[in-house]
């Protein structure tokens, strides 16, 4: 069941808070830079850079994922692994509260979401 629109809103100004204090400077952001997307339930935090060989090409790599089931009113997250997929982070798998999951994120104290 997805998101309502008020949920929505709240999720997307607490990441917004998030990111900003994790982006780089403003001269910096051209060459490394975060944001996220949210697609139903879930929202998606990626980091934005160019292209090494071709600085032309952005890419977008996944840093976290946090999906809110809301018949359990939990949120879950989840890390991508070398195989491309995400993976329940079993650190904190699930939370009530989407503040800690960002807290949990941003310490990131196993090297999962940040390297």
């Amino acid at each position: 069941m997805a998101l309502s629109e008020f949920e929505i809103k709240r999720t997307e100004k607490l990441v917004a808070k998030f990111l900003e204090s994790r982006r780089p400077e403003p001269h910096v952001r051209t060459k490394l830079d975060f944001s996220f997307r949210m697609k139903n339930q879930s929202v998606e935090i990626f980091s934005i850079r160019p292209q090494w060989d071709k600085p032309e090409n952005i890419i977008e790599e996944p840093v976290a994922k946090a999906t809110f089931v809301k018949t359990k009113k939990m949120w879950k997250l989840y890390w991508m692994r070398a195989d491309l997929k995400w993976h329940s982070y079993q650190p904190l798998a699930e939370s009530t509260s989407l503040e800690k999951v960002l807290a949990e994120i941003g310490r990131d104290p196993h090297g999962c979401f940040w390297g």
